[in-house]
């Protein structure tokens, strides 16, 4: 069988990355880590200006000299006999060639001026990104490629687009963008080879390869020409495209006539559309089936549409109105309330918090974000089903945190505080940061929900604390509807049927973020302690 290229070692830019203090690390799941990274970058610009300045400088000297030399040889040295009669010009000769030129060849200043970069380098090490940082990055980009049914082409590009009705379009026009270059393209298509995902290494190769055909190496890149065709044809191969595995492993050996691999590789292809004609017609890229997501078309089409709830004209029975509970802490100042869906009932409630108060629960987050973790059993773990990254604040952290508990007793009538209501929860999702469909109550009696012992997730309740450009929609997957991002609003759902039953009907996914900085707080209400505000029923539909 035909073998495709190994995993390269790492230039040393990449090592220095990887051993450094992995306390900091999975900056791709948050993006306030990443806005971090731009000042870490700030930083390195001004090390790599000074050391350009000492180099520049070193330069200048060695031209300098060579300057002074030349103008000898060009000068007085135009009659050597008359020269070196003369002592002072035959003195400044032997000196130059057993002291200056020495100096000058066998100088340390520029290993100096490199050591001096490396070591300003290592002082910001630990806050800078990890390997899996630049792989999470990678998936992410991935992610909203297949989410939102983006095309690599145009992604190359820096355009959002899909194919609509066989023409493509714009779904969103950032106003700030990049084109990725071949060697982008080729980070993220090995990510995909890495792990075997030939669907996805196939298309951002071919773009590596497009892009490196007509460009010059540089010394700060990874991959290369020869890289990216040798990891393509191997892909091609994989996703059972013969002929373009074996188009690529010839231009490969224009490049490296002597690479005994691809040669092998050549013969064995050659033997195969031999052997059976039928491969040599080029086959589709099929993306792979999802093993664990099996709503994986309903979750993507809801994310697709970035906000489908259904409008009041469509369902007489939803509404929009200005609500108070009955509260007499609400009459003066009333909620607007909007009914978003009766099964499951879920509201939206528009300017919740103020932007004040948003700022200052993110503020109060950001120095405990670590990456958000799910239920496995009786622990908890992180997953790539759910990049972003959480902190949990107590009431104690900020007044607005009192102020938000005591508004969402107003409005739900249900207690809050400890341990009947969960701290309040803060999330900042990442790069694609999503988290796909999921309940929020506990599905098996070993979650470790129940460590509160105050039953299970009665009620969510979801502040958005930002907006965001596209993406980022919450949407319900069996209900059919999706919300998008209000900024400064917030999502209440029932997570229980009446009965203490869970309710299908709330399965519900974070879609991935498209552009933006995606903020929200969760609070999470427990069984207990409500047992007079949301009365149990026999009525398992109730």
């Amino acid at each position: 069988m035909p073998s495709g290229p190994g995993v390269r070692l790492l230039p040393v830019w990449f090592v220095i990355i990887t051993v450094a203090d992995g306390s900091l690390g999975e900056m791709y799941t948050s993006m306030m880590s990443v806005k971090q990274a731009i000042l870490s970058e700030r930083q390195l610009i001004g090390y790599l200006r000074t050391y350009i300045d000492h180099e520049t400088q070193r330069l200048e000297d060695i031209k300098r000299f060579y300057s002074k030399v030349s103008a000898f040889h060009n000068g007085i040295y135009n009659e050597l006999a008359t020269a070196l009669a003369n002592p002072l010009v035959a003195f400044t000769l032997i000196k130059r060639l057993q002291s200056e030129w020495p100096n000058l060849v066998y100088s340390y200043e520029a290993e100096e001026n490199l050591q001096a970069l490396r070591v300003s380098y290592k002082q910001l090490e630990s806050s800078l990104p990890k390997l899996e940082d630049l792989q999470g990055a990678a998936q992410g980009l991935m992610r909203l490629q297949d989410v939102y049914a983006l095309q690599v082409e145009g992604l190359v590009r820096g355009h959002f687009q899909r194919i609509s009705n066989g023409n493509t379009v714009d779904i969103y026009k950032p106003s700030v963008s990049t084109p990725l270059s071949g060697d982008d393209c080729f980070l993220v298509g090995k990510v995909a080879y890495d792990v075997e995902d030939y669907y996805h290494s196939v298309q951002w190769l071919e773009e590596a390869v497009r892009l490196f055909r007509g460009m010059n190496w540089s010394p700060e890149h990874e991959g290369t020409l020869e890289n990216a065709l040798d990891h393509l044809a191997f892909s091609h191969f994989k996703a059972g495209n013969i002929s373009s595995a074996l188009s690529l492993s010839l231009e490969l050996l224009r490049h490296d006539p002597s690479n005994k691999r691809v040669l092998q590789n050549v013969e064995k292809y050659e033997k195969l559309l031999v052997a059976r004609p039928s491969l040599s017609s080029e086959s589709v890229l099929k993306r792979p089936s999802s093993t664990y997501l099996r709503t994986r078309n309903t979750y993507e089409r809801l994310c697709q549409t970035q906000g489908s709830q259904p409008k009041l004209y469509e369902n007489p029975s939803l509404f929009c109105d200005y609500f108070t509970n009955g509260s007499p802490g609400l009459l003066l100042q009333p909620m607007k309330r909007e009914l978003v869906s009766l099964q499951p009932y879920v509201v939206l409630f528009h300017d919740f918090v103020t932007a004040a108060e948003a700022q200052n629960i993110r503020n109060c987050a950001l120095p405990g974000l670590r990456r958000s973790v799910v239920a496995s059993g009786v622990n908890q773990t992180t997953v790539d089903y759910r990049i972003s990254k959480s902190a949990w604040l107590k009431d104690s952290a900020h007044p607005t945190i009192i102020k938000v508990d005591r508004r969402i007793t107003l409005l739900t009538g249900l207690n809050v505080q400890l341990p009947y209501g969960e701290h309040l929860q803060v999330v900042n999702y990442g790069i694609g940061g999503h988290y796909e469909p999921h309940f929020d109550h506990a599905t098996s009696t070993s979650s470790p929900l129940y460590r509160l012992n105050s039953g299970n997730r009665m009620a969510t309740f979801m502040i958005y604390l930002s907006s965001v450009e596209a993406g980022g929609s919450t949407a319900f997957i069996y209900a059919n509807f999706s919300v998008p991002v209000v900024e400064n609003s917030a999502l209440f759902w029932w997570n229980l049927h009446r009965n203490g039953q869970g309710n299908g009907d709330t399965l519900h996914a974070g879609c991935p973020v498209l552009i933006g900085d995606k903020w929200v707080a969760n609070k999470w209400v427990h069984e207990y302690g409500q047992e007079f505000q949301r009365r149990c029923s026999p009525d398992p539909e109730e």
